[in-house]
């Protein structure tokens, strides 16, 4: 086997670690221009999206709820309970569809603008650093400096504020899992009397510090498995963040810039190698060696590159949105059959979604026999003992609801009161018995229809078995 060329500029290495296999921390430089303008009104719309959401409320409904204790969802402030599974399955492949359709077309846009990762790390907590500890090269000097009373103070500062904001952010998230109103009551009654969502919130404020404060970006590179999914969709067709490699290298390749130089008579690149590009990556990477797994396209690099363009009198757009091909081959952008096979897919699961959420019943009922009870004859009646469980997915309030059967012919009795009061989004359960005559079964295992009414209102129609005798005398 050949010696490899030792100038080989391949990259085998990722930016966090270095030659040791150590972590090495990234001091990206402070981003401006018009991306990171754009990106900032963005994320600032979106965290305020995600905060409000779990404090908002729709017919007294949480906008959104995760409850995965108690099984109980709230998407767009309408109650999903344990039997609409399906519905919040369905939901949820909706959004893959869509995030993989998005990620063919645009490559991995959804981590640099939208994930709250992304938001939380660049928009929030690194403006606090670039606050305390400076810009770059600041950052760096304060890393190598010794322990002193200034890198103790900075120090100290920094961490306090990340930690108050790993809490409201703990806060926040455990809104969302148990509700606002059981978030509101642990703060109003003490920690000692909610001990285990005390106990989460204090485990998820040590998460959120952790990862904010020193995981940070290996939660992308590491983690996620969005970051390993990109390298399966994208293909020559997708839009990045790409380097123009045709324009910045030409003939020459890369090289400094040198004042009042034509670098088109030269057949040098319009890249300058400056390194700019590289030094306010807040992953670390080198945007000019192609598509790379860590890239989240931020679009630090586009604005930095733009500014130094900008600066030596050359056309902006050296690193930009766009294809390999385009890049290379001058195509313009083409939706591509895979394109258009993920859009059939996500329009076909949006339909079925809408469907059965304009079909999805507001009341549940469900009527079952009483294990190990046979049936009883009264006189020429057949009676069973059952078992129900009404559930309320509505806002509203039923107060006269009771049983009535359908088919066939027969009567229901409730053990208690007649005519129940079933809650806005509550569940009421208990025991009745049912009365065939005998003449009117088809056998020993009848289908029998009954009818949940609200008054004279039918609200729900459910089916169970009815168990008679064999034969008949």
């Amino acid at each position: 086997m050949s010696e490899p060329y030792e100038d080989e500029s391949f990259r085998d290495t990722i930016g966090t670690i270095d030659a040791e296999g150590k972590r090495k921390f990234i001091f990206p430089k402070k981003p401006h221009g018009r991306f990171y303008t754009y990106r900032q009104y963005v994320s600032y719309f979106l965290l305020a999206i995600l905060i409000a959401n779990p404090f908002v409320k729709i017919n007294g409904n949480q906008f959104m709820m995760f409850n995965v204790l108690e099984r109980r969802f709230n998407i767009f402030g309408f109650p999903f309970w344990p039997q609409d599974f399906y519905l919040f399955v369905i939901s949820m492949l909706v959004g893959v569809a869509f995030i993989l359709l998005f990620t063919v077309v645009f490559g991995r846009i959804f981590c640099g603008w939208i994930c709250p990762q992304t938001i939380f790390l660049e928009l929030v907590f690194r403006r606090i650093e670039y606050w305390i500890d400076g810009d770059r090269g600041a950052q760096i000097r304060l890393s190598k400096q010794k322990w002193d009373a200034e890198k103790i103070r900075k120090r100290v500062l920094k961490w306090i504020i990340f930690f108050v904001i790993s809490f409201l952010i703990a806060n926040v998230f455990l809104a969302y899992l148990i509700g606002s109103d059981k978030l509101f009551l642990m703060i109003e009654e003490g920690p000692t009397q909610h001990l285990s969502n005390f106990i989460s919130l204090l485990i998820f404020t040590g998460v959120f510090y952790f990862v904010f404060v020193w995981f940070r970006e290996q939660v992308c590179i590491i983690a996620c498995p969005y970051g390993r999914l990109q390298g399966v969709l994208l293909d020559n067709k997708s839009i990045n963040v790409a380097y123009d490699f045709v324009r910045g290298e030409k003939e020459e390749g890369r090289a400094k810039f040198k004042k009042g130089e034509d670098r088109a008579v030269t057949g040098k690149g319009d890249c300058i190698d400056c390194h700019q590009c590289v030094n306010v990556c807040p992953m670390g990477i080198d945007i000019r060696n192609g598509t790379q797994l860590e890239c989240t396209n931020c679009t630090a690099c586009i604005d930095e590159c733009d500014t130094i363009m900008e600066s030596v009198n050359l056309p902006k757009g050296l690193i930009r949105y766009a294809s390999e091909d385009e890049i290379e081959k001058k195509e313009p952008f083409v939706f591509t059959a895979r394109m258009k096979g993920y859009t059939a897919v996500l329009v076909i699961l949006l339909g079925v979604l809408t469907g059965m959420l304009f079909l999805r019943n507001d009341v549940e009922a469900t009527v079952l026999r009483l294990p190990g009870q046979l049936f009883e004859h009264k006189g020429d009646k057949i009676s069973n003992v059952y078992t129900y469980k009404i559930i309320n997915k509505t806002s509203k309030e039923f107060n006269q609801v009771h049983f009535e059967i359908l088919e066939p012919k027969g009567t229901i009795k409730n053990v208690g009161a007649e005519g129940m009061n079933l809650k806005r989004e509550g569940i009421s359960q208990g025991t009745l018995f049912i009365e065939i005559n005998q003449a009117l079964l088809e056998g020993d295992k009848t289908m029998v229809k009954i009818g949940v009414y609200d008054g004279d209102k039918l609200l729900e129609t459910t089916t169970t078995n009815f168990l008679g005798p064999r034969t008949f005398n």
